[in-house]
């Protein structure tokens, strides 16, 4: 493909969406990267966050978490490229451990993942013998070995009913498991550290992370939206606050959202999660009216760029490792996550 080609055809799907004048330079460094791809033998996954000039030119895969992680651990090629965030990209490491994984920021990290270490599970375990654990796949390696099985927001309610326990430690993102446990009818506590815990009655016990993205959606976000457009179809990621998601129509994972999209018919949509992935899917639905409550970028997702990009396949920067110890005690709460879907 020559640049002309490259830029007609983000053109064709961007032109709404991209200034023409960046879009003629996007197109360069997306040739650029896709020669160098094949030349190196690499693959590159682009999470549903990504900015649409590289989310629609470079990526051999797209998708959530759970996707992308399955697309990981399948891949033959040498070298792998995650365009999103550390703990995506640990995770690919984890299921490819004789691979190159190469992060194109050192910068990208997540808020939700920072939010809990490996010594607040010992301590948590500790503190509750015997129950057994599940972490979001927004976690970094080392909450992952301390983890009996992984979870995605797609497979978050399957994962913690695959359990026979009477309780579960479901951990980091507070409103994610606050979800969880309306859809599974189960009752859940939030002890933290040292605090005593004097309730009885419960089944899940979470943890307050948030995702600094999903958090700041609220209620009268909706409530304004719905006054002015009131045939709108709002969806919500599920790491959005209980009652912003019971305030809207749809709630399930990106894929999830993006698959309700194309196969309903609305008068038009809004969608509640990271602004980039909106572009996305309005650029894949031109016949669908998009509506943008689009203020809020994830600054970690934000650090990845085709121009990094470029840079890590030159250069070969920005190397994921996993210590083993971790890796394999972590490639197991990885595969479970993967093999109950």
């Amino acid at each position: 493909m020559t640049v002309q080609d490259m830029y007609l055809k983000l053109k064709d799907k961007l032109r709404d969406v991209v200034p023409d004048a960046e879009l003629r330079i996007k197109a360069e460094l997306a040739n650029e990267i896709n020669r160098l791809k094949t030349e190196r033998n690499a693959v590159i996954l682009g999470h549903n966050y990504m900015e649409p000039a590289l989310y629609y030119s470079i990526c051999d895969f797209t998708g959530d978490s759970l996707e992308l992680s399955r697309k990981a651990a399948e891949t033959d090629k040498d070298i792998i490229i995650f365009c999103g965030v550390r703990f995506m990209a640990e995770t690919a490491k984890i299921l490819n451990p004789d691979k190159v994984v190469l992060l194109p920021s050192e910068k990208a990290g997540c808020s939700l993942a920072a939010s809990i270490t490996a010594e607040d599970v010992r301590n948590l375990k500790a503190r509750y013998p015997g129950v057994p654990v599940v972490s979001y796949v927004n976690t970094y390696a080392d909450v992952k070995a301390e983890s009996d099985v992984c979870c995605t927001s797609s497979n978050a309610a399957a994962v913690v009913n695959s359990f026979g326990s009477d309780k579960v430690i479901f951990l980091p993102d507070e409103f994610l498991a606050r979800n969880v446990a309306a859809e599974t009818g189960k009752r859940i506590i939030f002890p933290m550290k040292d605090e005593e815990n004097f309730e009885e009655n419960y089944q899940l016990i979470g943890w307050r992370g948030r995702c600094e993205v999903h958090e700041k959606f609220t209620v009268e976000d909706i409530d304004n939206v719905r006054k002015q457009f009131p045939d709108v179809v709002i969806l919500a990621h599920p790491e959005c606050s209980p009652e912003v998601v019971q305030a809207s129509d749809f709630s399930g994972s990106t894929t999830a959202m993006i698959r309700y999209v194309e196969e309903t018919k609305a008068p038009r949509y809004l969608l509640l999660t990271e602004c980039a992935m909106g572009d996305n899917v309005a650029a894949a639905n031109p016949d669908k009216e998009m509506l943008r409550l689009c203020s809020i970028r994830c600054p970690h997702m934000n650090q990845i760029t085709l121009e990094d990009t470029l840079e890590a396949l030159r250069r070969t920067q920005y190397v994921i490792e996993v210590p083993e110890d971790i890796r394999l005690k972590a490639a197991r709460a990885v595969e479970r996550m993967i093999s109950i879907g």
